[in-house]
């Protein structure tokens, strides 16, 4: 049982911190109130729903004294219960999967180590984790014996830490005509991208792709003609494995060749889709990615690794090597290692590779195709049974699908989705409502393992009545 502690600063210290000799029953106890707190919410997620929200929720501020734990807990408890849940058979609006349980072990003992992946001499054991971990991975997809990656907290930093290699590597770091190239339903967040790199935003260019989603190749030849005309010197390509929209994957072997003929780095965003390149899952455009020069992979979009788990890998670690290194001169150094934190952004990092190595380890290999394969299944179910006659359905051969009924215009695919996720959220069914080609569609994810077909159907009926 939780032990009870009063609110006098004696006590308080005795839980400052876990004790270097002798027990910890104080953090054992705290641990086990956490422990019971979170299987509850867990066990009740299907009466909570996908977004439960009390609008009278209120926070409280640090106090003179600091608080009891039996105050912290009650708090904890509220916080929980006005999160949102994605455990809820019904949570399908975005890449947020149900954490995966040795995942959230792994950010435990992550968080009690106290490890910065910065230097070796910090994390000994960990950043040799973190580097065979990804040689591994590496390997997997395909790169050679040089190649290797580097963690970051998301996935847009994973993205940025390959383009500023990729910049200095053509040898354009202070050039203002470098140029980088997108495909027209690439994410967002290489907008962020470009104008951190100081980059003019004429130099980020995006390439107009086909009816499927995928960058049109013909279009990309002529863009690249065009922009030499323009003396815009690209360092960059950027291929997407799966789009936000609708899963669509840019054809990576088309590109890679005319990256080839040109000189220029091809980088690969599968923060979405990069994860299937490990299994053997049969999907097309999912070949060659091994002549890219670096992918983005996050796995917490998909298979549940607790946040942030996003991969960085590049063919080569020299490139982020003479990129990012600039040497640590208050760190004790392990000859022939490179310490991690001079391979990114980032200097301090805490060991979030430790949840992601417990989970794959845990799944293996058949337990990742388990997951995936089930996502594209309920991905297929839904699109089978959505009423076709009504609904303009985008979709590609991952887990995601956007639609909205025909021959609306941006007007009232505006009412109609802000109307209708309302009623969806009322039966238990969280779906996003993204902007798309000038209007707004619904869309649903179907990474959520608990989502069952009965799910499904119950969520097809509603959408087939409205």
């Amino acid at each position: 049982m939780f032990l009870r502690m009063t609110n006098d600063l004696i006590n308080k210290k005795d839980i400052y911190f876990p004790n270097y000799s002798g027990s910890n029953e104080n953090l054992n106890s705290l641990l086990n109130k956490t422990s019971q707190i979170i299987c509850s919410w867990f066990s009740n997620s299907e009466k909570y729903g996908p977004f439960p929200i009390d609008e009278e929720f209120k926070y409280h501020m640090p106090t003179e004294n600091g608080n009891s734990p039996e105050d912290l807990f009650s708090e904890i408890e509220t916080l929980m219960l006005n999160s949102f849940n994605p455990l809820h058979p019904g949570s399908l609006a975005h890449l947020d999967p149900p954490p995966l349980i040795f995942s959230i072990l792994g950010d435990l003992i992550a968080a009690a180590l106290n490890n910065n992946l910065l230097a070796y001499e910090l994390s000994p054991s960990i950043s040799d984790l973190e580097e065979s971990l990804f040689r591994w991975l590496s390997k997997k997809i395909g790169f050679g014996d040089y190649s290797g990656g580097i963690a970051a907290s998301g996935g847009t930093l994973s993205n940025l830490n390959a383009l500023i290699a990729a910049r200095d590597n053509a040898g354009l770091s202070s050039d203002p005509n470098a140029a980088f190239l997108i495909s027209d339903e690439a994410h967002s967040s290489f907008i962020k991208c470009a104008k951190i790199m100081g980059l003019h935003e004429n130099n980020l260019i995006k390439v107009k792709t086909d009816n499927k989603g995928s960058m049109d190749l013909k279009y990309l030849k002529k863009t690249i003609k065009k922009c030499s005309k323009l003396n815009k010197k690209i360092f960059s390509i950027v291929a997407t494995l799966g789009t936000t929209i609708r899963g669509a994957l840019d054809p990576i072997e088309g590109i890679g060749e005319i990256c080839k003929n040109n000189n220029i780095w091809l980088h690969i965003d599968g923060s979405i889709g990069g994860i299937f390149s490990i299994t053997n899952i049969p999907i097309n455009g999912l070949k060659n990615i091994n002549c890219a020069n670096s992918i983005t992979i996050n796995p917490q979009k998909i298979l549940g690794i607790t946040k942030t788990s996003s991969i960085l890998l590049v063919s080569n670690m020299e490139y982020l090597k003479n990129t990012f290194s600039t040497g640590l001169p208050y760190i004790s150094s392990k000859s022939n290692f490179l310490d991690r934190g001079e391979l990114g952004l980032q200097g301090s990092r805490p060991a979030e590779v430790i949840k992601l190595w417990l989970g794959l380890r845990f799944l293996g290999i058949k337990g990742i195709e388990d997951i995936l394969k089930s996502s594209i299944d309920k991905k297929i179910y839904l699109e089978k049974n959505l009423n076709s006659k009504k609904y303009e359905i985008y979709s590609g051969p991952l887990h995601i699908i956007s639609f909205l009924p025909k021959g609306m215009n941006i007007k009232d695919s505006n009412s109609w989705t802000q109307i209708n996720r309302i009623k969806l959220l009322k039966n238990n069914f969280m779906l996003s409502r993204p902007e798309f080609k000038g209007k707004y569609f619904l869309r649903a994810v179907m990474g959520n393992y608990n989502t069952s077909e009965s799910h499904i159907g119950d969520l097809v009926k509603i959408l087939n009545s409205i």
